[in-house]
């Protein structure tokens, strides 16, 4: 084993750990919906309920979104592949013609999801290239559902 590794070897090897596919919504800093495809988001307390996701720092919408006091984690289901396309890309509207209801702070929250975690911002950190997010779960939804999985560079579901 080398020490030595460039950015396409680490991203590479991170591919080889599967994720769930989120979408997290949010009200951006003009007042209007905005979200985006994630699979940054973990787990951090359960006492607090505590979770993280994280910005690039490149992000055009960086500017937006850097100081969002909520957002929602919606974790998609497996049959959710056309909105995280829809979300993993720049777009003027992304809620359009898409189903949402009102989460707390007037987050949109998008239907269909396995589960959504309702957020308060609790803290910002920087973390290299990215901004990562605390949020302070406030309110949450599940049911049982596949969920849409992330690994070595494409959409899977799980086989059980």
């Amino acid at each position: 084993m080398t020490n030595a590794f460039n950015e396409v070897e680490f991203r590479r090897t991170l591919g080889t750990f599967a994720t769930g596919i989120t979408v997290v919504s949010m009200v951006n800093g003009n007042g209007q919906f905005d979200g985006l495809t994630v699979n940054s988001f973990n787990s951090v307390s359960l006492d607090p309920p505590l979770i993280l996701w994280s910005l690039s720092l490149t992000s055009p919408r960086f500017a937006m979104l850097q100081n969002i006091p909520h957002f929602a984690i919606n974790i998609l289901a497996a049959d959710q592949i056309a909105i995280a396309d829809r979300f993993a890309t720049q777009n003027d509207d992304p809620f359009d013609g898409i189903e949402t209801t009102l989460g707390l702070g007037g987050v949109p929250l998008l239907q269909g999801c396995v589960a959504i975690l309702e957020c308060r911002t609790e803290t910002t950190y920087p973390g290299g290239d990215h901004l990562i997010f605390i949020g302070h779960v406030e309110r949450l939804h599940y049911q049982v559902g596949e969920p849409l999985v992330y690994w070595n560079s494409g959409y899977r579901t799980l086989a059980y």
